[in-house]
């Protein structure tokens, strides 16, 4: 299978004088399931944060990037750099549900950042795809147990031209499937604009 190029880690950038997000609102120390799409740059990966900041338990972040040549090494690094020492960092490029399962408990914040970058391995690992069918199942199932503690991170990737190839098709197709199944199980929906999150689904009220 070609390696097609998909799209980067939307890692954070510190020096922007964009501000954080300010909706880290919480319900006593609960989260909910939330889900928070947007396109590069969009200020995904700081909304959650943002969420996960001051949470009283352990705040654990679920990596998906692997470095895998000189510029994505920088983005990761830069991404360490500026996470809260205290947070857990799990970094983990395929077995996602499995990890959730084994490593964190429902009592722990966890942020996933990010599925775009998870399914790229999944389609670059296993050109059938059967690997890749299960480990979207696995997710799912995880996330529809009892976790309330749960941010996930995505690029919004289907609001362009249709790609050309047959790869990049099947990346925005099954990206638009998980996108679906998660806001439905999910509590809340976020989509980032310009740094300002817009709640297309808030089933808390405002109140996260």
């Amino acid at each position: 299978m070609a390696h097609t190029f998909f799209i980067h880690h939307d890692c954070s950038i510190k020096n922007l004088s964009v501000p954080r997000a300010t909706s880290s609102r919480r319900v006593g120390k609960i989260i909910m399931k939330t889900l928070i799409l947007g396109g590069v740059r969009s200020g995904k990966s700081r909304m959650a944060e943002s969420l996960a900041a001051g949470f009283a338990g352990r705040v654990v972040y679920l990596a998906t990037a692997e470095a895998k040549d000189a510029e994505m090494r920088k983005r990761i690094a830069l991404h360490r750099k500026y996470r809260p020492k205290h947070w857990e960092t799990i970094e983990e490029p395929i077995r996602l549900g499995r990890t959730l399962s084994e490593n964190t408990s429902a009592k722990d914040l966890v942020v996933i950042d990010c599925l775009t970058l998870w399914m790229t391995n999944l389609l670059l690992a296993d050109e059938s795809f059967e690997m890749g069918k299960v480990e979207l199942e696995a997710l799912i199932t995880e996330v529809k147990r009892q976790r309330s503690n749960l941010v996930l991170v995505s690029n919004e990737t289907n609001s362009g031209v249709i790609p050309m190839n047959t790869l990049s098709r099947r990346f925005c197709d099954e990206m638009g499937v998980l996108h679906q199944k998660l806001a439905a199980i999910a509590d809340n929906v976020v989509l980032m604009v310009a740094g300002i999150p817009t709640w297309v689904k808030n089933e808390t009220n405002g109140t996260i």
